[in-house]
């Protein structure tokens, strides 16, 4: 049976012919959809290379590492659409990343983790804490929207320095809750994960493979600067046949910002989330996805925003009323799926009950000005 590294492996296949198809022009939806595809095991292994790294590394630097790499993909094409100056897309991605990883990922973990096992358990404490932080992530992104949406005519310029300055106190927070999850209390999220690991016979036999695994440092930062350079050629490829290739396959740009590309650059993380629920560690399932949720709105919006101003290409806070709507339902709902501390197969299917709804809301949702 093929595993997830075999998969990403196949699919390595795809970066050869995603540059054959962009040198022989095989249009714009062949490219857009060749250079997605190829991105997805490039991430993979930027992530299992992020890994090995941090094993070397030790627990606060990996931390670190782990923490700054997670969503390196939607950061970089982030930043190459923000170059494009295709910022509505930029903003859509950020939104759907958030909603997608506590509704689609958290979902499918919870639901196909429920038919294996009828209960899970994770660490209701760690859970109320994300939740409180997603919370201030969600006022962040809302406060500079009701500024604009409660003032006479703001200017584009004050927009742009409220934003700044809420994102240097996203970034803030962050290094907070990297120092408060990596040292001051860096035991709740332990006890979460040593929880979970004794279920197995051969844990004892695993836990003495990993002791004894030492990476190749040099090879491993190798394969992470070469997975980074080729997330960065393909996003290129991706974001240049967006455009053209979303109205040729009869998508809106709002729908492919928010559902499309989110997917495209997460699906690696995805994979492992459902796969270690699958084995009862939903402890470290429900810390990707919602952790994932968190370095979005925290550092990759922030540094986003920075990066536009130093790109020429201003981006704000100040985002459609419609994805507000959608951020905030998939995080009230999230918080409230998890804050007990346990899940099951209903719980996950609820989940995705939600976003297959805020799913066909996006994909129906009309055209609007100033989002293509």
């Amino acid at each position: 049976m093929l595993n997830t590294k075999t998969i990403l492996s196949i699919l390595l296949v795809f970066i050869p012919i995603s540059i054959a198809g962009n040198f022989l022009e095989w249009g714009s939806s062949a490219i857009f959809i060749t250079s997605a595809i190829a991105i997805i095991p490039l991430a993979g292994w930027m992530g299992t290379a992020t890994e090995e790294i941090a094993v070397v590394l030790g627990p606060n630097l990996g931390g670190l590492l782990n923490a700054t790499f997670g969503n390196a993909t939607e950061l970089i094409i982030g930043i190459i659409a923000l170059n494009a100056g295709l910022v509505s897309v930029v903003k859509a991605s950020i939104t759907g990343s958030i909603i997608g990883n506590l509704l689609l990922v958290m979902g499918l973990s919870m639901f196909l983790g429920g038919l294996r096992f009828k209960e899970q358990k994770f660490q209701s404490v760690v859970a109320r804490l994300n939740a409180s932080a997603m919370n201030l992530a969600v006022i962040a992104i809302l406060v500079p929207t009701a500024v604009n949406a409660t003032s006479d005519g703001i200017s584009e310029n004050t927009m742009q320095n409220l934003s700044g300055a809420v994102a240097i106190v996203l970034i803030a927070v962050y290094i907070l809750t990297l120092l408060f999850s990596m040292k001051t209390h860096s035991y709740l999220y332990e006890v979460g994960v040593a929880g979970n690991e004794p279920e197995e016979s051969d844990s004892n036999t695993e836990s003495e493979e990993k002791s004894e695994h030492k990476p190749n440092l040099l090879l491993w930062i190798s394969v992470l600067l070469v997975a980074t350079l080729a997330v960065a050629f393909e996003s290129e490829l991706l974001v240049d046949s967006l455009e053209e290739a979303t109205e040729t396959l009869g998508l809106t740009t709002l729908f492919t910002g928010v559902i499309v590309v989110p997917i495209i650059g997460n699906a690696a993380e995805h994979a492992t989330a459902v796969t270690v629920a699958m084995k009862n560690k939903m402890d470290l399932s429900v810390s990707v996805a919602v952790g994932s949720s968190l370095q979005i709105a925290l550092f990759v919006a922030p540094v986003l925003i920075l990066a536009g101003l130093l790109l020429g290409q201003p981006m704000d806070l100040n985002f459609n009323p419609f994805e507000l709507v959608a951020v905030v339902v998939a995080v009230l709902i999230a918080n409230s799926v998890s804050s007990d501390g346990r899940s099951d197969w209903l719980e996950g299917a609820l989940l995705l009950a939600a976003y297959a709804v805020l799913g066909l809301a996006f994909y129906y949702h009309p055209v609007i000005e100033g989002l293509t």
